[in-house]
């Protein structure tokens, strides 16, 4: 079997790229991820498209430029001389862990007999992929890694539209990557912001008040 056309090892990739970090990753490394994630959403979409028309080729470029470089640059700067980007993306403690197991597990339900089918195997990743995003928000207050859910969700988004017969319009999609950039931009900012206000107000006063 060639390895390059094997749409499961692109499905494993992307799991994986969303479940370490979660387990073992700080914020800072988050933007990698994010690359590994999109580089397997553009490895399923070339293998969908066996025919390289101009909607494939459009669709491979947003992924490429969008994103597995754009956003991923644009949270890697922001990150930068955060103290929040030392932190965990999700607590680690055994109580998360095991309701982050328990939802990969309840998730991979939605696709049962994953293991012989690839698109039950896609519906397990979305899911999985959107249970954790959820998880995160749950247990995580810092406006970096609520920050990085929502931008999995996103990459879920993409990933479903392998499922279906036919793609998304180039407008759907275009509106769909302007979103994605959008909630990273506006993102980026309120972190920002955050952290100024932060550094402001445990500074102390001149007035000695």
């Amino acid at each position: 079997m060639n390895l390059a056309h094997n749409p499961t090892l692109a499905l494993i990739a992307c799991l994986l790229a969303t479940v370490i970090p979660v387990f073992f990753g700080k914020l800072a490394i988050t933007p990698t991820w994010l690359s590994l994630q999109a580089l397997a959403l553009g490895w399923i979409t070339l293998n969908k498209h066996h025919e390289l028309d101009v909607h494939a080729m459009a669709a491979g470029l947003e992924i490429l430029l969008i994103r597995a470089w754009l956003v991923p640059h644009l949270l890697r700067r922001t990150l930068q001389g955060l103290k929040a980007a030392q932190h965990d993306v999700m607590p680690s403690n055994l109580f998360a862990w095991g309701v982050a197991v328990a939802l990969i597990i309840l998730a991979f339900q939605f696709g049962d007999g994953a293991r012989a089918d690839v698109r039950a195997l896609t519906l397990g990743v979305i899911a999985a992929t959107v249970t954790i995003a959820f998880l995160v928000l749950a247990t995580n207050r810092e406006p970096v890694a609520q920050l990085v859910a929502l931008l999995f969700m996103e990459n879920a988004l993409a990933l479903f539209e392998s499922l279906m017969p036919e793609p998304w319009p180039l407008p759907v999609h275009i509106a769909i990557s302007s979103l994605y950039v959008g909630t990273v931009a506006v993102g980026c900012w309120l972190v920002r912001s955050a952290d100024v206000s932060g550094v402001l107000a445990t500074q102390p006063r001149e007035d000695g008040q």
